[in-house]
């Protein structure tokens, strides 16, 4: 019992910090489409999908392998694996920046920095200190030092968004007002550099924050455990690769594909920004995940009984409260664009079906539990690499015809085509009994109450609010008459006895598959 306690506290922990962490560069949305045109804002989006990509291949795997070989029966010593594995990332991220500055024009070109080199050497010096500073991270994890791990992850979330409001807000006001206060290092043209510029000292500061974890043992390099670590952690890259690629794919290819190429990085720009309002559903994943699954978990482990029936709960409520949460984001829409500059305004179609296409994803999460629990994680790498197919082949299709529309609807086939893969062959493989009907009834009720919020728009816009808390209010109390719930009970719960009691103020269900 002590051992779920402390998991649940980490997670909690670990959870935390990224859910704030995110929300927090969420937050600099406004100020990064206020501050800069549409085609500008499309080179950050563009540079940060590139990086992304370039992440997991300057991993490539070897956070995991060393939790894994940290615990080998054959490698008895844990501090010889992290020395091994920091010698191997702090070799590979030297050679990638000494690449990128050898070949700097073209990079730059490559990512879109043309006139702008040192935008491209920054983020590829940011990006290979990230990607060394992952093991120490994971050495925290292996050490169980959760507080300092998300304590870390915050001061550098805070020193970067401190440092884009010094460079893009005070800086130009103080430079207006008194040159000579900042004239010396700060430069007008240098635009969105200074993003990239935040990021770096940031991802610098933080490799100096983790110099205790990279001092006080003795460094050796093993080639044995090196190259089975390689082959340990290669399919691990492919899967990380295929699952990184159909997330940020649309965005490097948009400005390959679309037809008019004047217009390539504006659309872009305009894609992600209104893509940053959709991560809303995004956010709720994450949370979902860190903090309803172990609840779910050690209800299961103790109550014993159908041990499937925590699984199916979880998905039950995830479809549930994650169309909740559309329902709110899109009946409220008029409001939540505000979020970004007017003049992005015009991609804000892209919202409903990015959401969609991220609550498949989230769903998938949910029906990746059959290869989990009978070790066919192999399942996983396939259906990563089918959505990649996807993903590729429609946005090749469609963006020439539709522009950024193109990328959105790509990401709801790839992401769809993974849900519906991975739920026909669970269904053969390792049958859970999900209750089919009633998911599917809560996915199209909250579909219908979004089209028949569209229709009856009307110019006042006070009536449109009230016409949607109408319609946010029917699909709540729909839920809870349909499972049989109580609200004043589930409150008390909540309030005196905690949420284990919760589960007590339903109804009982019997789940059936296809219900």
């Amino acid at each position: 019992m002590a051992g779920v306690k402390t998991l649940v506290k980490d997670t909690a922990v670990y959870g935390l910090s990224s859910i704030i962490g995110r929300f927090l560069n969420w937050c600099l949305v406004p100020l990064y489409t206020i501050t800069f045109p549409a085609a500008e804002y499309g080179v950050v989006t563009y540079v940060y999908s590139i990086v992304a990509l370039a992440l997991i291949v300057l991993t490539y795997g070897m956070e995991t392998g060393f939790f894994r070989f940290a615990n080998h029966e054959r490698y008895d010593d844990p501090m010889e694996v992290y020395s091994t594995s920091l010698i191997s990332l702090a070799s590979t991220s030297t050679i990638f920046i000494v690449l990128v500055l050898l070949f700097l024009d073209p990079v730059a070109d490559t990512l879109k920095c043309g006139g702008h080199p040192s935008w491209a050497w920054m983020m590829a010096a940011a990006v290979a200190i990230d990607a060394f500073t992952a093991l120490p991270f994971s050495y925290l994890r292996f050490r169980r030092k959760a507080v300092r791990f998300a304590t870390l992850k915050l001061i550098n979330i805070g020193l970067n968004i401190g440092l884009n409001l010094f460079f893009i807000l005070l800086c130009p006001w103080l430079y207006k007002v008194t040159v000579a206060a900042v004239g010396w290092f700060y430069m007008p043209d240098f635009g969105i550099g200074y993003i990239f510029l935040a990021n770096l000292i940031s991802s610098a500061v933080t490799l100096l924050m983790l110099a205790p974890e990279l001092r006080g043992f003795r460094y050796r390099f093993n080639p044995r455990l090196w190259r089975e670590m390689l082959v340990y952690s290669f399919p691990l890259l492919v899967l990380g690769i295929a699952g990184i690629m159909n997330q940020t794919v649309d965005k490097i290819l948009l400005p390959w594909l679309v037809s008019d190429k004047a217009t390539a990085m504006s659309q872009l720009g305009i894609y992600g920004a209104n893509y940053k309002i959709a991560i809303v559903m995004v956010m709720f994943i994450q949370a979902f995940r860190f903090a309803y699954e172990p609840f779910i978990f050690a209800q299961n482990r103790q109550q014993g009984g159908d041990k499937y029936q925590a699984y199916r709960d979880a998905m039950k409520y995830f479809v549930i409260f994650a169309m909740l949460i559309f329902l709110g984001v899109m009946f409220y829409i008029d409001i939540l664009k505000y979020f970004i500059s007017p003049s992005y305004f015009s991609g804000l179609k892209v919202v409903p079906v990015i959401m969609i296409a991220e609550f498949f994803f989230g769903v998938f999460f949910n029906l990746s539990l059959w290869y989990k629990l009978t070790d066919r994680t192999v399942w996983g790498a396939w259906f990563s690499l089918g959505g990649l197919g996807v993903t590729l082949a429609l946005n090749i299709l469609l963006v020439p015809l539709l522009g950024y529309m193109g990328c959105a609807w790509a990401a709801l086939g790839c992401y769809g085509s993974m849900m519906l893969a991975s739920y026909l062959v669970g269904r053969v493989k390792h049958p859970i009994g999900y209750p089919t009907g009633r998911l599917v009834f809560y996915f199209v009720v909250a579909l219908v109450l979004y089209g028949f919020s569209l229709l009856v728009t009307t110019p006042f816009q006070w009536f449109n609010f009230v016409i949607r808390a109408l319609l946010l209010a029917f699909y709540c109390l729909m839920v809870i008459k349909r499972e049989g719930l109580h609200p004043v009970a589930m409150f008390r719960a909540f309030r005196h006895r905690g949420v284990k009691d919760i589960e007590t103020v339903a109804v009982p269900k019997t789940p059936v598959e296809d219900e």
